[in-house]
């Protein structure tokens, strides 16, 4: 009698059916993803680090957040962009209830008036708000062929009502953020370039006037100039340019007598923080001695005695990168600067490769908030800028930052999940 044959199973197609997996996600940045989830890794433990005997719990509520934010960034990469079109406005007068809100029922901490407390845990708007703005500028200028002057005016109109109510909290570090995404997108959308410098004509001429006159005077005169060139009604512009720096200086003032003592000090004592050593200029002083104690290699995971002596006020959050610095010394402050140089990269070609100037413009605003605000957290901790508490992307503890960060991300990532097929990525 004949034995039956067994029909052999056909083998698992791993592949098929990690392509089935994947299915929403086929042209999102894995890249970028991975960079950002590894920096997140990388920043809890180095907050952990900074509160190692403190008996703290901020370097695991951090990868705590780090899970959700990736889980976040999963579900918008698989939901179109676009569909904020319809719902930009809504972002923008929430975004602005949530200012007030602030200003009403806020926290305050550190000085500035910046928080909603909902069920124990402390919400930042203003960090939230950075998206607001994003979204609602690029859907305001994504249709725009021509950026004349009417549109400058109400792009900075619409800007400058929820920077105004963050700088009055006052949180002067998110204020400024507000400043590098409008000039960025500004630019990205084909703005005349000489219109962005009269933008900044006025702080940058507060600022010569009392550092260096004959600058000031140098500026004064370039800025004329490209008033008469670039606007109409020549003589009119290039008066009124003039009236600008002038009655920048006196605005200037005002403006002085308007910050806090604290921020006073920030603004001025980078310069020189030898000045007050136990007071405003102490973080930054213990900042530098602590990145330059890491030398080439540094002294090791928590082997930072700066570090782990609490010699530096708030070093999980402004001055995490000073914890870098000294444990893993030059090559590893090397290494997390071309990490953010790449991500940068990264959001960079997702902007020139959309396949709508919505989607663009999304791109390039989160890349200019990303940019700016680790070029200053940096510049600050080795006594290159004021101090103006922005923190360092995905390494600094910040629950509504981090999350803003990965939500931001993620529009990227839906970005770059919808462009057109033909467009494929290169490593």
């Amino acid at each position: 009698m004949l034995r039956k044959s067994r029909a052999k199973s056909p083998p698992i197609d791993f592949k098929k059916y990690w392509q089935a997996l994947v299915a929403p996600w086929q042209q999102i940045d894995w890249f970028l993803l991975i960079l950002v989830v590894g920096l997140t890794a990388f920043g809890g433990l180095t907050i952990h680090s900074t509160e190692l005997y403190e008996n703290s719990t901020r370097g695991w509520q951090h990868w705590f957040v780090g899970v959700i934010g990736f889980g976040l960034i999963l579900a918008i990469a698989s939901w179109s962009y676009r569909s904020l079109l319809r719902w930009h406005w809504v972002i923008y007068a929430l975004t602005n209830l949530s200012l007030i809100a602030v200003m009403v029922a806020g926290v305050t901490a550190n000085g500035a008036q910046s928080w909603l407390n909902f069920g124990g845990f402390n919400i930042q708007p203003s960090e939230f708000a950075k998206l607001g703005v994003i979204i609602t500028l690029a859907a305001l200028l994504h249709e725009q062929e021509k950026i004349d002057l009417q549109v400058v005016g109400r792009t900075l109109a619409i800007t400058a009502v929820p920077w105004a109510l963050v700088f009055i909290q006052p949180d002067l570090g998110t204020s400024l953020v507000f400043g590098a995404i409008v000039l960025t997108m500004l630019y990205w959308a084909n703005v005349n370039p000489g219109w962005l410098i009269l933008m900044l004509s006025p702080l940058v001429s507060a600022i010569l006037y009392h550092v260096y006159l004959p600058g000031w005077l140098f500026w004064t005169l370039f800025t004329t100039a490209i008033a008469w060139l670039t606007l109409p009604l020549r003589i009119v512009s290039a008066l009124g340019t003039l009236a600008v720096n002038f009655g920048a200086v006196e605005l200037g003032n005002l403006f002085w007598g308007l910050l806090k003592n604290y921020q006073k000090q920030r603004l001025i004592l980078f310069l020189d923080p030898e000045q007050d050593p136990l007071g405003g200029g102490y973080h930054l002083i213990q900042s530098r001695i602590a990145i330059g104690a890491g030398e080439m290699w540094g002294r090791g995971l928590y082997h930072g005695t700066q570090t782990q002596l609490n010699f530096i006020p708030e070093q999980h959050t402004d001055f995490i990168f000073s914890a870098v610095g000294e444990e893993y010394g030059f090559v590893g402050c090397l290494v997390l600067l071309l990490v953010f140089w790449a991500i940068c990269a990264r959001l960079l070609w997702i902007a020139l490769m959309a396949k709508d100037n919505f989607g663009s413009l999304l791109a390039i605003g989160i890349l200019s908030t990303i940019a700016f605000q680790t070029a200053i957290n940096i510049s600050m901790t080795v006594g290159l800028a004021p101090i103006t508490g922005i923190p360092l992307p995905w390494m600094s503890y910040g629950r509504s930052a981090l999350l803003t960060n990965f939500i931001a991300i993620g529009l990227v990532e839906s970005v770059a999940n919808f462009r057109p097929k033909k467009k494929k990525p290169y490593y």
